[in-house]
């Protein structure tokens, strides 16, 4: 490790709440970007949202994306505290939101205004349906994910339509968020020139839709739900095995014959119905039968031993504190301790760096917990040539 963090030298303004650009700024503030989180008076609106709380009675959705980062709480109706923080976003390297489209604008903090005091400043805006016709309707991650395709093919086959069960758009738009930003910094390297960078909740769900949007694309036709099965494997499912389920996941024929010999059933791999793997999405349910009473004869545990041993991918369906539990197994070192808070823990980065690894230097802040400090008000040596933050 070198001692220095990659983005050690970026500051960003992060005007965003809730989830999708708090988690994306949480990431690069992993990485040594110092994050500046400008909250309303009464704060980001997930501090609200409990419970449940840690140790110290602060919202655990709040502390899940927002470590390592100062609060400054600002009112941005008000003149002079907006005045505050056109300042402080004119210091920085990186100014990301998710208001409306035209919010920003109309607080003199849009593309136009920073770029005109500091034309190196990348800006971010994430939008749920982008700044056109769609700029009205509102961005919640569930909204999304029901227009956006992801309900309709989710769920089991004879059930309603189904979310997923956890805010995935929101997550999967700050990965995207994270990834432009990095972009125009990147560029910026070359340039010298910043540029703005806009993702969608819509367009991220749209692109993470992949095979389905693939298929959909090519027959005309719209893929439906499956409950837990594939459109275009089989048996890569959820199977109940003698006390609890596990799933089995064959990519190959040659893994199918391997789990069908484990089982005790070898004759599955020679029968016409399964003998490849069109044959076994066109039976999935012969399938499926079959390999269900074969397994009830055993614990799933006993089970995924055997067919891990011999490469048939197998696994059991956790609960989220077995999950934690088994990357800690696996030497993953999913959680990361940080604060003056006893038990203040997050799940770690998933970002891994040989030789700029991420630091976890502080808890999520409280709010307004660094206020306004006047080295924000010295904006006339551009970010770049910054040597030192306050």
């Amino acid at each position: 490790m070198t001692g220095r963090r990659v983005l050690d030298d970026v500051r960003v303004a992060d005007f965003s709440r809730v989830l999708a650009g708090p988690y994306a700024t949480m990431l690069l503030a992993d990485f040594g970007a110092d994050v500046v989180k400008i909250e309303p008076p009464d704060g980001d609106e997930t501090r609200r949202w409990r419970p449940p709380v840690d140790a110290t009675g602060a919202s655990t959705y709040f502390g899940s994306v927002n470590r390592g980062k100062r609060s400054v709480a600002l009112d941005l109706t008000d003149a002079a505290q907006r005045a505050e923080a056109q300042r402080l976003a004119a210091t920085a390297d990186v100014v990301i939101d998710n208001f409306r489209p035209g919010v920003m604008a109309r607080f003199g903090l849009d593309r136009a205004a920073l770029a005109a005091v500091n034309p190196r400043v990348v800006t971010c805006s994430i939008t749920g349906f982008g700044g056109g016709v769609g700029a009205a309707l509102a961005g919640y991650d569930l909204l999304v994910q029901a227009v956006g395709g992801l309900m309709s093919i989710t769920g089991e086959a004879d059930g309603p339509p189904t979310k997923a069960g956890v805010a995935l758009v929101d997550v999967l738009t700050g990965q995207n968020a994270l990834a432009g930003i990095l972009l125009a910094l990147r560029e910026r390297d070359r340039t010298g020139a910043g540029q703005h960078v806009e993702v969608t909740l819509l367009g991220s769900l749209l692109s993470a839709l992949v095979n389905q949007a693939g298929a959909a694309l090519a027959t005309g036709e719209a893929p439906g739900r499956l409950g837990n099965a594939h459109p275009s494997i089989a048996p890569y499912a959820v199977f109940r095995a003698a006390d609890r389920d596990l799933v089995i996941a064959v990519g190959t024929d040659r893994q199918f014959r391997t789990l069908a010999r484990l089982i005790g059933r070898p004759g599955l791999a020679d029968d016409a119905r399964f003998a490849t793997n069109p044959d076994r999405v066109a039976h999935r349910d012969e399938l499926s039968a079959a390999l269900t009473d074969a397994l009830a004869a055993a614990p799933a545990a006993e089970w995924v031993g055997v067919l891990g041993d011999a490469g048939v991918p197998a696994g059991l369906v956790h609960d989220v504190v077995e999950a934690i539990g088994y990357a800690e197994r696996l030497g993953l070192d999913p959680v990361v301790r940080f604060g003056r808070a006893a038990g203040a823990a997050g799940i770690a980065n998933p970002i891994e760096l040989s030789a700029t690894p991420a630091e976890y230097r502080s808890a999520p802040p409280r709010l307004d917990a660094d206020g306004p400090s006047p080295a924000w008000h010295e904006a006339s040596a551009p970010p770049a040539h910054r040597k030192e933050r306050p």
